[in-house]
């Protein structure tokens, strides 16, 4: 059973300054440029914290967290609430707003299937953010899980709360305007919990993050025998979405083949199970909006942009491992990478900035084959939540890069204390 409740956030005061001055992206996500760009804009900003640019960086952390909390730049909210968390956006000309809401969420390791993971993980970013959790005993960022509500039910009610004035309302420096309000009517909360408890959670983004936040509770487990289990280290800060909201959005994530090359008797290939068409710069992404609903791809190898659409799904099915369940068989990912890549070019296990690299956007996954850094792109659709959640429950975890939910949340809005009773 998934469980939430709500907690008392340590958030900025007025002494700290303006919030666009102290929120950053999350910190894997922050370049050496964007370090020293937000450590000139205050002396209290956020990436101080979740990634100080000192060598001793975890004790930096704590002893930063520690005299902020002292000197009143931050405080913990006297009152438990879940935090309600908008975020209005734009992409390609079209403007969303996504509804979600942070609060603390029970721990559970995958293997108890209710909590469910997407992709693979890797130990390097594990150890940095245990190292991280160990020292300064908070959740500084928060992880960001997927719920279904086909009744819609909670967005009723986040959409409720969302009436009042918010407590923070800050656009960041990408002109994403987040604004969260505090959610503590118990009733309100009740309904929201009796929502999502009887099902099943897909983590979007913040694997490692994740793993490494369970590694931590099972460490102050052993360390604390008489543990109860409210404990905030039970728990896993975490804004949550519920997949029937109009503004999650998921961009598609652009592979870029840097040594294959796509040959004449690749695409004789190809032709056999998709119609390939040459298309024009213009027609890229009305192609692939038109043909959202079947497996199509567009490749461009600097000399022209080659539209494919998949003919029938059967005819591909040797490609595929046997235990591969239909639902990761009907991923444009695994698609692309089963048939095209591995099993008609022969470009198996590709290491990412080796032998593959990835765009978010079409125009630089075209600028990167024009400057040569590419040999081919193939541009392509995005994955939809739903199939996320349809294989996270499958128990199968998707190819690299296979989504990109947008935007990423910034950090700075929220903390929660590790050690307080929930």
């Amino acid at each position: 059973m998934v469980e939430i409740r709500p907690f008392r956030a340590i958030r900025y005061t007025d002494k700290a300054g303006n919030m666009e001055d102290l929120i950053t992206q999350p910190y894997d996500k922050i370049s050496p440029d964007m370090q020293e760009r937000y450590y000139e804009k205050s002396e209290y900003n956020y990436c101080r914290l979740i990634l100080p640019k000192e060598e001793n960086r975890y004790e930096v952390a704590k002893k930063r967290v520690d005299e902020w909390i002292s000197s009143d730049i931050l405080a913990k909210d006297e009152e438990s609430a879940i935090y309600v968390y908008f975020q209005d956006f734009e992409v390609l000309g079209r403007k969303y707003t996504r509804k979600g809401f942070i609060s603390a969420v029970k721990l559970h390791p995958f293997e108890e299937k209710v909590v469910l993971p997407h992709e693979k993980t890797h130990k390097g970013p594990k150890i940095d953010r245990l190292n991280m959790l160990r020292a300064t005993k908070k959740n500084l960022e928060a992880g960001f899980m997927l719920y279904p509500d086909v009744e819609k039910k909670t967005i009723d009610i986040l959409e409720k709360a969302a009436k009042g004035e918010p407590v923070i309302d800050v656009v960041d420096e990408y002109g994403v305007r987040n604004r969260i309000w505090m959610l503590t009517d118990p009733d309100d909360i009740r309904a929201i919990q009796d929502v999502i408890g009887p099902e099943q959670v897909v983590i979007a983004d913040g694997h490692h993050r994740y793993e490494t936040a369970v590694t931590f509770r099972d460490e102050m487990r052993s360390a604390n025998p008489d543990f109860t289990g409210d404990e905030g280290f039970n728990f896993r800060m975490t804004l949550m979405v519920p997949i029937q909201d109009e503004g999650l959005v998921v961009l598609p994530t652009h592979r870029l083949l840097l040594k294959h090359e796509l040959r004449e008797e690749h695409l004789k290939e190809i032709e056999r199970y998709f119609e390939v068409q040459e298309l024009e710069r213009k027609d890229v992404e009305e192609f692939l909006e038109k043909n959202r609903e079947r497996k199509a791809f567009v490749a461009y190898d600097g000399r022209r942009y080659l539209g494919m659409v998949l003919m029938d799904s059967d005819s591909i099915q040797g490609f595929f491992k046997p235990e591969y369940s239909e639902d990761y068989r009907e991923l444009d990912v695994v698609v692309l990478r089963d048939v095209i890549f591995e099993g008609i070019m022969g470009a198996k296990d590709l290491k990412i900035d080796e032998s593959i690299a990835y765009e978010r956007w079409v125009d630089d996954a075209v600028k990167s084959v024009d400057a040569g850094d590419a040999r081919v792109a193939f541009l392509m659709n995005p994955t939809g939540a739903e199939q996320v959640l349809a294989v996270a429950k499958n128990g199968e975890r998707m190819p690299e890069k296979s989504t990109d939910f947008y935007p990423k949340m910034v950090s700075g809005t929220t903390m929660m204390d590790l050690l307080e009773r929930l």
